[in-house]
């Protein structure tokens, strides 16, 4: 349990937010956030080991996996590097859904740009991955990653935070900044400092309204 002088000095922007408000958010998991992992292992050792998603939820629901820019079939032997793209989707429709589907019936179509999976997995080392969620995957993996914490460049969340509508914070707490309390006026004209780039953003439910995908 984090104790109330840990949760004060907590870096970057901490919001608290009604359950309802927090699909105002997905935009960013699509367009791309950063997540602080240990690179140099496989994909499935990211999303299970690190990232806490479950083996029933990444076998059952993540059904289409790129990586920078490759599909991925072979999860275990695909390695994630430092500044790495990794892109989830549940499955899509028609024939290409189908063929993008990671160890699908059609996956042979895409042969030359699937992923080779040949690297060998390297030293273990703290980096950032860059994560993007499609479709359902945001509404089911989006909440408990923000509440682990994301990261995003600073003219990105700065624009994002101004573009949201009133109604958002009407259903926010008053948000903290580096475990300081600013009022949303102070936040919206904020420049991060080019030492808090990317910036660091947490987001706690005051309701959840969102299963754990973790199984439970």
């Amino acid at each position: 349990m984090m104790l109330p002088s840990e949760k004060r000095s907590e870096p970057g922007l901490f919001l608290t937010l009604a359950g309802e408000k927090i699909p105002h958010l997905f935009q960013l998991l699509q367009q791309g956030f950063m997540v602080r992992v240990q690179v140099g292992g496989s994909v499935r050792a990211l999303l299970s080991q690190q990232l806490g998603i479950s083996p029933e939820f990444l076998e059952g629901r993540i059904k289409t996996i790129f990586l920078d820019g490759r599909p991925v079939d072979d999860i275990d032997s695909a390695v994630i590097k430092e500044g790495s793209i990794l892109a989830l989707s549940a499955a899509l429709p028609g024939l290409a859904g189908a063929t993008l589907r990671r160890g699908g019936a059609f996956a042979s179509l895409r042969s030359q740009i699937t992923h080779s999976g040949r690297e060998t997995p390297t030293a273990q080392r703290e980096g950032f991955v860059v994560l993007k969620l499609f479709n359902l995957l945001m509404d089911e993996l989006g909440p408990a990653l923000l509440h682990r914490g994301v990261f995003i460049k600073k003219e990105v969340i700065k624009e994002f935070l101004q573009n949201l509508p009133k109604d958002f914070w009407a259903g926010c707490q008053v948000p903290r900044v580096n475990g300081e309390e600013v009022e949303v006026d102070e936040l919206l004209r904020m420049n991060w400092p080019e030492n808090e780039d990317p910036v660091r953003i947490r987001v706690e439910a005051r309701d959840p309204i969102h299963k754990n995908q973790k199984g439970g």
